[in-house]
């Protein structure tokens, strides 16, 4: 409960820790954003005061600009290479716009001023362009002190004429109505107020109504700058770049974090099991060499009571029934000793010896000493394979066999067929297999048979297979248990090493 609560905390920690980064990056690219467009507006705010430059020193006394003098200066502006207020391309469009957002004079792009939120917030942001809306103030005194706003004059028409050629006009008075006439189309018109306006001559055809509709039309009231939002753009996305890359660092190593701990705790809590299992080892091996012991001193008074059993059995006066008895505290003694013998036999550790020995005579000893039980059941032994010599412990190798030998001795249960085959794998290894033709291990048991007191036999103590594990595990050698066709088992040794020379 205590390692649980410890992972419940420390995984709360990262991913509280996590979660927090997660929310700092998303503020900080907030924050890159907010001062990139900041920077954006405050550029239009510059565009926008040179704009209002350029008109004041454009205007005439009466606060009127000739259109074909502020359009080239807008068009510059927009498509000038040399322009230090913007970057190259940033500058879209120029608009200047009277009180009802219509365009007065214009230079680039066109733009659409029809939106509700340019009015409302005096910006729009597209997928690419940014469009801002400065007001412009460049009202100006008239003498009397009212402030008249300034006006962009409409375009001078190109059939206008200000008046004939002076050589038509000898007469002075008429060269001075022409000069006069020259000079209200160029710097110094009339004011637009009081009393008789003076207007320029190619708008005298209008009447006081239209004139000053006209006027009231094309009087400024702000500035539209359409912007382009490429470096905007391309500064949001870098750093969104390194946020997401801060991010999945965080979650890298609040993820390391996690299962280095998770590692950390299997491994201290496989240390634990490892000492309780040495712990428990070091115990088995105790018992194991106190039931061996006490297996190996059971077999004296064993011995005894077989030795009485048969004392009794021979005596002149025992009687038949008593005699029976006897044999039989006989046969079980044997079958009780039997047990005992497997078990200490098995309990026993397996010191390997190696040596160099001819494996078909191993197996030709074994088999001789086999003889009288094959010759009883009627079982036929053959012995194929090549005749190789490798490197094994003899006396353990004999032990292997006959163990196995007698394991199909008695799958068999007489007139069947047993083969010991051996054969090469490779130059240094070697295989050897005992088939038998009795009904053969199920699938699901052949896993288990090698286990200590795990038999299929009626008789038999279950420990002459795990004698053979313990013996092929001890030279480092395989075995397994496989189905023989079309019937019986086959016990493969496999690994065997091939002695050199």
């Amino acid at each position: 409960m205590d390692l649980a609560r410890r992972n419940l905390v420390l995984y709360s920690l990262l991913a509280s820790v996590w979660a927090l980064v997660v929310v700092w990056q998303a503020e900080e690219h907030y924050r890159v954003r907010e001062a990139a467009k900041t920077n954006l507006s405050n550029r239009s705010k510059d565009i926008a005061n040179t704009v209002s430059a350029c008109l004041r020193g454009m205007r005439f006394r009466s606060g009127a600009v000739l259109q074909e003098r502020i359009v080239p200066v807008l068009d510059e502006l927009v498509n000038g290479r040399t322009n230090e207020l913007v970057k190259s391309s940033e500058l879209l469009a120029l608009v200047l716009l009277n009180a009802s957002n219509e365009s007065v004079a214009e230079a680039g792009r066109p733009i659409d001023l029809s939106q509700q939120d340019i009015a409302q917030q005096g910006e729009r942001w597209g997928q690419r362009t940014v469009v801002f809306v400065h007001p412009v103030d460049l009202g100006t005194m008239s003498p009397e002190g009212a402030t008249n706003p300034t006006v962009i004059l409409p375009p001078i028409p190109r059939d206008f004429h200000p008046g004939p050629p002076p050589s038509s006009h000898p007469d002075p008075a008429a060269k001075t109505q022409i000069e006069t006439n020259i000079a209200s189309a160029h710097p110094h018109p009339p004011p637009f107020r009081r009393g008789e306006p003076r207007r320029p001559p190619w708008l005298r055809n209008l009447s006081d109504e239209e004139y000053q509709s006209l006027m009231e039309k094309r009087a400024l009231h702000g500035l539209a700058i359409a912007m382009s939002t490429e470096s905007f753009d391309a500064a949001s996305t870098r750093d969104l770049y390194l946020r997401s890359i801060i991010v999945l660092l965080a979650t890298v190593s609040a993820l390391g974090t996690g299962v280095a701990w998770r590692s950390l705790m299997k491994s201290s809590d496989l240390q634990i099991r490892l000492v309780r299992a040495s712990e428990l080892n070091t115990h088995l091996k105790e018992m194991n060499l106190a039931a061996a012991g006490l297996a190996h001193e059971t077999r004296n008074p064993l011995n005894i009571i077989r030795g009485l059993a048969q004392m009794i059995s021979k005596q002149p006066e025992t009687s038949p029934e008593i005699a029976k008895k006897s044999h039989e505290i006989v046969d079980e003694a044997d079958k009780v000793a039997a047990q005992l013998n497997e078990f200490i036999n098995y309990s026993r550790p397996r010191e390997v010896r190696r040596a160099s020995l001819v494996l078909n005579s191993v197996v030709n000893e074994v088999v001789r000493t086999l003889s009288y039980d094959l010759e009883e059941k009627k079982i036929t032994l053959q012995v194929q394979g090549d005749s190789l010599q490798i490197e094994a412990d003899e006396q353990l190798l004999r032990q292997a066999l006959f163990n196995l030998l007698l394991n199909a001795v008695q799958a068999v249960n007489g007139a069947g067929n047993i083969q010991i085959v051996a054969s090469r794998k490779s130059a240094a290894e070697a295989a050897l297999e005992v088939r038998d033709n009795g009904p053969g291990v199920p699938p699901e048991r052949r896993a288990e048979i090698f286990k200590p007191y795990f038999t299929t036999q009626k008789t038999g103590t279950g420990l002459g297979l795990a004698v053979v594990q313990q013996i092929v595990l001890a030279h480092g050698w395989e075995i397994e248990c496989l189905p023989n066709q079309p019937q019986g088992a086959i016990f493969r040794i496999t690994h065997l090493k091939i002695a050199q020379g």
